[in-house]
């Protein structure tokens, strides 16, 4: 799906080695939430980066049961909504960060959000999951997923520096946190996705490219009989 859907899903180069966290240590990855995309990226990211981690990640419980194959991905339902859902969700994800080889992937702002929206305060879970570890690190990961040359868009991510979840601050203050680290992160990519400079990232998925397969279809049949090459791309990004 995300080969069909996307041009290019590329990482920030320099920003990588933030991702370089001991296999042995408790990860949550934080990203914000601009499209129905986010989940499955989130996934396809951490086998790229963390294949040696298992993924989780929770979803809306009304949403789980829509989109059932997502159980088997690894998201567990949670109704944010009343407070025997939030305690469960508070539960479930300590029992995750207290197994070895895991990682949670969180969407803190809780709906859908533009990428240039930054008003939205985060949901109080992940501030409250992170004041109550003792140890582990906590990532941000920002994303955006604009249109460049091509007919599909790129998918453009940077990872932050990340946090150590040893450090002793109050839930306030981890909310505080968490948001400033991830606002800076988010100015920092749309700068790198406004700029158009692809040389500035590192392509994890080589997707789709050119106008359409009967579109395409023919100028490669044109292209055959007069013996010319078929460009595929509008432009040489991610080639």
């Amino acid at each position: 799906m995300l080969k069909k859907n996307f041009h290019a899903i590329a990482v920030e180069r320099d920003s990588l080695r933030n991702s370089e966290i001991p296999s042995d240590a408790s990860l949550i990855v934080y990203v914000n939430h601009p499209s129905w995309w986010d989940p499955l990226i989130a996934h396809f990211l951490c086998e790229n980066r963390f294949p040696e981690r298992q993924f989780y990640a929770p979803i809306d419980a009304t949403a789980l049961q829509q989109y059932k194959v997502f159980a088997k991905l690894g998201f567990f339902g949670v109704d944010a909504k009343t407070t025997s859902g939030r305690a469960a969700f508070l539960q479930t994800s300590s029992q995750i960060l207290q197994s070895s080889g895991t990682s949670l992937w969180m969407t803190p702002e809780g709906r859908f959000t533009d990428v240039r929206d930054q008003s939205n305060n985060y949901s109080p879970g992940l501030a409250h999951l992170c004041a109550h570890q003792s140890s582990g690190y906590v990532l941000p990961l920002a994303m955006e997923l604009p249109f460049w040359e091509e007919r599909l868009p790129e998918c453009l991510l940077q990872f932050g520096t990340p946090l150590d979840l040893s450090e002793s601050l109050s839930k306030a203050e981890w909310q505080d946190v968490l948001q400033d680290r991830m606002r800076t992160l988010q100015q920092s990519l749309a700068a790198r996705a406004i700029a158009r400079d692809a040389s500035s990232f590192q392509p994890l998925l080589q997707g789709g490219k050119g106008a359409g397969k009967v579109y395409d279809g023919f100028r490669r049949l044109r292209s055959w009989i007069q013996g010319t090459p078929l460009p595929t791309q509008h432009g040489d990004k991610f080639q």
